[in-house]
């Protein structure tokens, strides 16, 4: 029986000592001044005042604090610190308030009245900031106000992870520092690095930039960042979007990666592709992955492809270059060749390398072509298609019948962005099928010094020989198959681009897109769950608040040479209906 009592009560004063030790140590006077009791008021608690200057102070487990009135509950383990309050925790953080209420068994401190909580990197002001000991944090749900060396952050809630030196804010967020102001609806910010992480919609605005993102990473002491969720920067007189944007301020440099799309806010043209790089400082853009640029003639959109992409010079003097397997389309006229440059100053598009021009089904091909707008009206003006001018239209009567003309050079006039007159000069060659209504009349071949012929619904029409015609109509049975071809003929009908989808091929059209790589999930107690796809994103941010960029910049490709192009005068066309 006395063993049994023994056993009970060793039980008791081990619990009773377990229970002691989770209630944690006691708070320690340190200089109570003057003691009094309010039951009334007060009940069960000590109350302390300031004798003369000095303070009451107490201590509790590394942590200091004075006050000018502190109500203590002893058997609570709790404090009510009233007046200049200040509290410290060892040399680092140090807070001041009106009122600090402090429990010792939970390590949990409530300042309010113009607090300030501050360490040897920042500061942070509000009406009421909770200071939990256990985990080192602090937080906030009322305005408040942070300062390091650099920049001035507020926002309605936020909480600072001490260890780490980590502020996650939430509700109106905005960072304001000589050079820029950010703005945001949820961002984290690491105090020792000084970067930003934004969870939320926010804009950056800078000196010459302005950028717009709802998931994204800012190093606000470079000035250079990302954003990877329905991002935007506006930079250089220019709009760039993308599934990622990144841009660095100090190299003038800004890029996107999927989906982009770069708008010129000056001339409204649009590029876009896959990938894109802005050079500020050389007024470019360099373009590849389907890459396409859009413009508008008078009421049509044109549509320029290549591999590679580049728009250069200042404003009202772009230059589109479009390189390797280039295209180009707009609703009656389209065209294909090596490269591409197309001058806004000059009005000036050219087609350089084995180009192919198709108005309608008509076909043009010669060493280069050139087609130039009225720089007033901005509508398509003339046609030039030097050296081995060849024209082929496929005609009604079969598979192998071509109208062709050929020629030296070839002049051509728009009107109302319409081919309609086309001279063809020097050693120019005909073979043409003729029609009357429904009715085939014959094949009329012939030599002369230059044709004349209008188009009339994209088909050739009223044929004009002039200066030494040579040549015959001929019944379809007298004139063989190898007859009714001219030397140079290439019909390249499966080629042509009759919309804007056919600029691109199979490979622009199976081109497989990297996974963005960006700024990974916050530590988000109210939303854990991420939107679809979210989760892939996973480059996290070192103890530091470091992080990569989700791409690096490519070289930009050497600026091309200028093709030297001899300027022929144009022919006055006459629409007649003889030969000369």
């Amino acid at each position: 029986m006395k063993f049994t009592i023994h056993i009970l009560f060793c039980l008791f004063i081990f619990f009773s000592l377990s229970s002691y030790a989770q209630e944690g140590k006691r708070i320690n006077i340190v200089y109570g001044g003057d003691f009094s009791k309010d039951e009334a008021k007060y009940p069960g608690a000590a109350i302390f005042s300031k004798a003369g200057d000095r303070q009451v102070q107490f201590e509790h487990e590394g942590v200091d604090l004075w006050c000018d009135v502190a109500v203590y509950y002893q058997e609570e383990n709790t404090i009510k610190a009233y007046g200049e309050v200040f509290f410290q925790q060892g040399d680092s953080i140090k807070m001041n308030s009106k009122r600090i209420e402090y429990d010792g068994d939970t390590k949990l401190a409530l300042a309010e009245g113009e607090v300030n909580l501050r360490n040897n990197s920042m500061e942070l002001t509000s009406e009421k900031v909770w200071f939990d000991r256990n985990i080192q944090e602090a937080y906030y749900d009322t305005f408040g106000t942070v300062k390091d060396s650099a920049n001035t952050l507020t926002s309605n809630k936020g909480r600072y992870y001490i260890t780490i030196k980590k502020y996650e804010f939430k509700s109106d967020v905005k960072i304001v520092n000589p050079n820029y102001i950010v703005e945001s609806s949820r961002l984290d910010y690491y105090t020792n690095s000084r970067n930003a992480y934004m969870y939320g919609p926010s804009t950056i605005t800078g000196d010459d930039y302005k950028l717009y993102c709802e998931r994204g990473f800012y190093d606000t002491k470079t000035e250079h960042g990302y954003g990877i969720k329905n991002t935007r920067i506006h930079y250089n007189n220019r709009i760039i979007r993308g599934d990622s944007v990144y841009f660095d301020k100090a190299k003038e440099f800004a890029s996107a990666t999927n989906n982009i799309k770069v708008i010129d806010t000056v001339s409204d043209g649009v590029v876009k592709g896959h990938y894109a790089e802005v050079y500020k400082a050389r007024d470019s853009v360099f373009v590849t992955k389907r890459a396409v640029a859009i413009s508008m003639v008078e009421k049509d959109s044109m549509y320029i492809h290549g591999d590679t992409l580049m728009v250069t010079g200042k404003e009202s003097e772009r230059i589109i270059r479009a390189f390797h397997n280039a295209k180009f389309y707009k609703s009656d006229l389209s065209g294909k060749c090596d490269s591409i440059t197309s001058d806004e100053k000059t009005g000036i598009t050219r087609l350089i390398r084995n180009p192919i021009l198709w108005s309608g089904e008509t076909q043009m091909t010669g060493d280069s072509i050139l087609i130039t707008s009225d720089l007033k009206t901005e509508k398509l003006d003339s046609l030039k298609v030097l050296n081995n001018a060849f024209i082929v239209q496929k005609d009604t009567l079969g598979d192998n019948a071509f109208n062709q003309i050929k020629g030296k050079d070839l002049f051509g006039k728009f009107i109302d962005n319409k081919l309609t007159q086309v001279d063809v000069v020097k050693n120019a060659e005909l073979i043409y099928y003729l029609w009357n209504e429904r009715e085939f009349i014959g094949i009329d071949k012939r030599k002369c010094g230059s044709i004349e012929f209008m188009f009339s619904e994209n088909e050739i029409d009223d044929v004009i020989s002039r200066n030494e015609v040579d040549g015959n109509i001929y019944p379809d049975k007298d004139l063989p198959p190898n007859g009714r071809k001219l030397r140079g003929l290439k019909w390249y009908g499966d080629e042509m681009i009759l919309t804007k989808d056919d600029i691109f091929d199979e490979d622009d059209n199976n081109i497989i897109l990297p996974v963005i790589k960006g700024v990974s999930s916050p530590i988000d107690f109210d939303n854990p769950n991420l939107a679809p796809g979210e989760e892939q994103i996973e480059i996290k941010p070192d103890e530091n608040g470091n992080v990569p960029p989700p791409h690096k910049p490519k070289q930009a490709p050497p600026k091309p040479k200028a093709v030297p192009v001899k300027q022929k005068d144009t022919i006055q066309s006459k629409k007649t209906a003889k030969k000369e």
